[in-house]
């Protein structure tokens, strides 16, 4: 080991080109290093994650568990490298996760189980999907809609259809998560006695319903040096289109919804209600920053985005508050951290003046300190590491120069022996 030791002491007294062009390329690596990792407040430990969440409205948790959940978990038993599935069953919902060993990629863990949830039979009406890939601590923006005129149900329509698929548009968004409001829906009250009158059943009522509520293609007719485009436009838009679908027709006189029930706008029933400051009921949206991105550049971004709405696409009196921003969390903690690792270089700096009498040697031992900050924020970056309050702190308080200062003390006692 001195052999070892000893060859590297020399080959640096004689190849001091080298050594300086090598430590410059590391000051140089390390600023790059820095300033391109991701920044967090706080670092996701978790395991890769997949989460499939299903929905069967109007079902039983029993159901839901027994024809939904245990067919995914005995398909999913075969995935690779899992470790567990978790299951949570409600009513009409279907909540699994299944949890990787570490290491495992994201992106092949979701494409395994895909392809897997692409086996299992379910029941007619369910609506199985994958979740996107937000880790626990994506949660990096939250919002909520204010108006003087609008109503919960029109906020909550222009947040289902004009903002959350704006801000998903942004780079690094995993999913806008909706809460408050009510879902706007059309209400038709069908008349027993004239159901009874015209010889008709409420599922006739229900499938011509559904039947008109499409567009349908058809063909191209042609007029001289024209062609025409035939199609037949169906969907509903307001309580009109709905009162004049054909439910039946007797000796060609039409029955239509009108004729048997009562049509009027309503809203599905609220599950779940959110409040802030003196309103008791108003729409939120919580934002999900995809697992791995860094959020100093998705938060700009998506500030631009709701900067954007609010001036150019959202109605004038409909805008978009934030109440949680992660931007200011991350800065804040950067700070601190940023302050302590200042202050530690500082106060050994300054020990180290005193005890040793010599500036130029605690000169050459300090500056020890910032190229194994660089080194380590080199090594973060080839492994991925993102620089938070735990990893920053752990370089803050591994700030050990226990090498340096006993090659130093032991050349003072060497030049102190020669002296004599």
């Amino acid at each position: 080991m001195n052999k070892f030791i000893k060859n590297i002491i020399g080959f640096s007294l004689k190849n001091k080109g080298i050594v300086f062009f090598v430590t410059l390329l590391v000051v140089i690596a390390g600023a790059v290093s820095f300033y391109n990792t991701p920044v967090e407040a706080y670092p996701d430990v978790t395991n890769t994650e997949v989460v499939i969440i299903s929905q069967w409205p109007g079902r039983s948790a029993e159901e839901v568990e027994r024809f939904i959940s245990i067919p995914i978990e005995t398909e999913m038993n075969s995935i690779s490298r899992r470790t567990a599935i978790r299951s949570v069953n409600l009513f009409g919902l279907s909540f699994i996760k299944i949890i990787f060993e570490d290491g495992v990629d994201n992106f092949n863990a979701r494409m395994e189980a895909s392809q897997k949830l692409s086996n299992v039979d379910l029941p007619d009406g369910v609506n199985a999907e994958i979740q996107p890939p937000a880790g626990p601590t994506g949660e990096i923006y939250r919002y909520t809609l204010t108006s003087p005129t609008k109503s919960v149900t029109e906020l909550k329509t222009i947040q289902d259809w004009v903002i959350q698929k704006n801000i998903k548009a942004v780079q690094g968004i995993a999913d806008v998560v909706s809460f408050g409001g009510r879902v706007r829906t059309f209400e038709v009250s069908v008349n027993p006695n004239l159901l009874t009158k015209y010889n008709l059943t409420a599922l006739d009522v229900y499938g011509a319903l559904q039947r008109a509520n499409v567009n349908v293609g058809g063909d191209i007719v042609r007029e001289g040096q024209q062609a025409f485009v035939v199609r037949g436009i169906g969907i509903v838009k307001d309580v009109p289109d709905i009162e004049k679908i054909i439910v039946k027709n007797i000796n060609g006189v039409p029955v239509r919804i009108s004729n048997i029930s009562t049509v009027r706008p309503s809203n599905l029933p609220q599950l779940g209600i959110v409040g802030r400051d003196f309103h008791d009921d108003v729409v939120e949206g919580i934002v999900l920053m995809r697992k791995g991105e860094n959020p100093g550049e998705v938060l700009p971004k998506l500030k631009e985005k709701v900067a954007y709405l609010n001036s150019t696409v959202l109605p004038q009196d409909v805008k978009i508050k934030v109440f949680y921003d992660r931007t200011e969390l991350n800065n804040h903690t950067m700070h601190t951290v940023g302050e302590n690792v200042a202050l530690g270089i500082t106060l050994v700096t300054v020990i180290l003046l005193i005890f040793l009498a010599d500036w130029r040697t605690t000169v050459t031992v300090a500056l020890i300190i910032p190229l194994a900050l660089l080194f380590a924020f080199i090594l973060m970056r080839v492994k991925g590491m993102t620089a938070n309050l735990l990893s920053i702190g752990a370089i803050d308080f591994g700030i050990i120069i226990d090498g340096a200062v006993v090659m130093v003390e032991g050349l003072f006692v060497m030049l102190a022996h020669w002296a004599e």
